[in-house]
């Protein structure tokens, strides 16, 4: 099954990837984590992809298409994956259609997980903290700051999916400001519903 995970940013779309990839058996293809890499490998494509994030911005269709084409054919997708910030715009939905129509495979599920701006704000404010006071140090794009840049962009060019996807009959939603078991339950039970 091909599950696309699908809310604003914080919402806690990489934590219910891991968990159903713990679950379920699915790979989490997180572009997020797959761009992020690239940015640590400074590679030129990095480097790049490093200024776009840091201002919140997205990164152009081509690359991010270009790396889930190359990730969905590993071995382990063979059996379905979860996408987990991909796609963002409605031409990347349709090149993913079209991607997998391809390989003989189609997205199965789109998991809205809904969660209000200012309690996604209150998210990022402590992911911070939490990571400073282990001694880590806070990602450049995971600021109170760069978030509500990213909300911007998430509403003028993301939620547009819900229709595209909602026309297709293909959405469920999600209370995603429930605890993460709460949600976490309410995936596995829209999943084993279908």
């Amino acid at each position: 099954m091909n599950i696309v995970l699908f809310g604003p940013p914080g919402a806690g779309k990489g934590t219910q990837a891991r968990i159903l990839t713990e679950t379920r058996g699915w790979p989490q293809l997180s572009t997020g984590d797959m761009l992020r890499a690239a940015v640590q490998a400074q590679t030129p494509l990095g480097k790049q992809v490093e200024a776009i994030l840091t201002k919140g911005e997205l990164v152009t269709d081509a690359v991010v298409i270009g790396i889930v084409a190359e990730r969905i054919d590993q071995p382990d997708c063979r059996n379905g994956a979860v996408f987990d910030g991909f796609p963002r715009t409605i031409a990347q939905a349709q090149a993913l259609d079209k991607m997998l129509a391809e390989r003989r495979k189609k997205i199965d599920m789109v998991l809205e997980l809904k969660v209000d701006d200012a309690v996604l704000v209150r998210r990022a404010e402590q992911r911070v903290k939490d990571t400073l006071a282990k001694g880590g140090t806070a990602r450049s794009d995971d600021t109170p700051e760069t978030l509500r840049h990213r909300l911007e962009v998430y509403y003028k060019n993301t939620a547009p999916l819900l229709e595209f996807y909602g026309k297709q009959g293909r959405i469920t939603t999600v209370d995603g400001m429930a605890s993460i078991e709460a949600v976490t339950k309410a995936i596995a039970a829209a999943i084993d519903g279908r």
